[in-house]
């Protein structure tokens, strides 16, 4: 949370931390989507935040992967999500009418706890999750990502959806399960199909 995070603002920690080294930060472009997959705490910071992200996105959607790869210490990396304004990240937003933001939170609890601003985007999702076995809170958790500077909101519309994933689903058999359910949501929302054969995407990755 805010109290815990060493730095204000991505440039805060840029200015102490080395791209390349103790961060890396990968930007997939899918010109003819309009829906990003972000994790803005990925690698080391909240683990197989990234991964899953990378899953959702497949061929499909744009992606956003902020990683945090020091030796130790990554939790120095994160930057609560109503503050994270990597510019990069911004940009690709501003190109996108929704975004989906995957977290991860602490403990062991089954609840996908879903947040945001998209209210109609964060109700498919939900409904696709519950579909596929998922125990899911949309209300009266503390994650509920409603200001309109958290990153998943950050989209040309101003509203995307919010997801914390605990450990019961992160790197477990359950997180294969999840991944089809929001990339199914996704897709249905979107109108889009899976993408099979497709030509090499736009892409920026930054390991320097």
């Amino acid at each position: 949370m805010m109290s815990r995070d060493r730095y204000c603002n991505f440039a805060d920690l840029a200015a102490h931390e080395t791209e390349g080294e103790d961060y890396r930060i990968t930007i997939l472009r899918r010109p003819s989507s309009g829906i990003a997959v972000i994790a803005p705490h990925g690698g080391l910071i909240e683990p197989r935040t990234g991964d899953i992200a990378r899953a959702i996105a497949g061929d499909e959607f744009n992606l956003y992967v902020f990683e945090g790869s020091k030796p130790s210490g990554n939790q120095a990396l994160h930057i609560t999500s109503h503050r994270f304004d990597e510019c990069s990240c911004l940009a690709l937003l501003r190109g996108c009418s929704h975004a989906i933001a995957v977290h991860g939170y602490t403990g062991y609890n089954e609840a996908v706890l879903l947040g945001g601003l998209d209210v109609d985007l964060k109700a498919c999702t939900a409904e696709l999750l519950g579909q596929a076995g998922f125990a899911v809170e949309i209300s009266g958790h503390r994650f509920q990502a409603a200001e309109p500077t958290n990153i998943c909101n950050r989209s040309r519309e101003g509203r995307g959806v919010q997801l914390e994933l605990s450990r019961y689903i992160r790197g477990s058999s359950h997180e294969s399960e999840f991944i089809e359910a929001v990339r199914t949501a996704l897709l249905l929302y979107s109108g889009a199909r899976p993408a099979v054969h497709s030509p090499p995407s736009s892409s920026i990755q930054r390991f320097s």
